[in-house]
């Protein structure tokens, strides 16, 4: 099975990928989409769209995950850009036929490190520990791709590909 994650963000799009079956990685590899500040949104979510598809195109993934979006009262603007990322992100998925799942960020924090509170530095840790990784895992958006990866190769049957 080879699992897609994707931590959407605008001026950094996660991407990380993983192969292997149930708990069994074999492979894995990470990085991210960055699109500049001086870039006018609509040209920056055509730049995380057109990337995407190449790595879609390139990997041909069984599965995408992508982080669920999230907003905070208090910066309610922000949860809006992301929806408009992970908009395009789906698109992406769909226009490449890959089955795309949605996790929210505190389950993947409760699934890799027993607490959904847990610490963006306390997920990359784990992330590494899984992956037997000695050097941190950067930037911090391709370790939390890489953790959503992660968990849908757990979550995957590993006698049944997805349908």
């Amino acid at each position: 099975m080879k699992i897609i994650g994707i931590d959407p963000g605008l001026a950094a799009t996660g991407v990380g990928v993983v192969t292997g079956r149930g708990v069994q990685v074999t492979g894995f590899s990470f990085g991210a989409i960055y699109t500049p500040k001086t870039m006018p949104t609509p040209e920056r979510l055509d730049h995380i769209y057109s990337k995407l598809l190449l790595v879609l195109q390139d990997e041909t993934p069984d599965l995408m995950v992508v982080e669920d979006v999230f907003s905070l009262e208090k910066y309610p603007r922000s949860g809006i850009t992301l929806g408009k990322v992970s908009g395009v992100i789906l698109l992406a998925g769909c226009r490449n036929h890959v089955p795309v799942t949605e996790v929210a960020v505190r389950e993947a924090k409760h699934v890799l490190t027993g607490n959904g509170n847990a610490s963006k530095a306390q997920l990359e840790r784990s992330v590494r520990h899984t992956l037997s990784m000695t050097e941190p895992i950067k930037p911090s958006h391709a370790s939390d791709a890489l953790a959503l990866a992660l968990i849908g190769l757990f979550r995957t049957p590993a006698c049944c590909p997805i349908a």
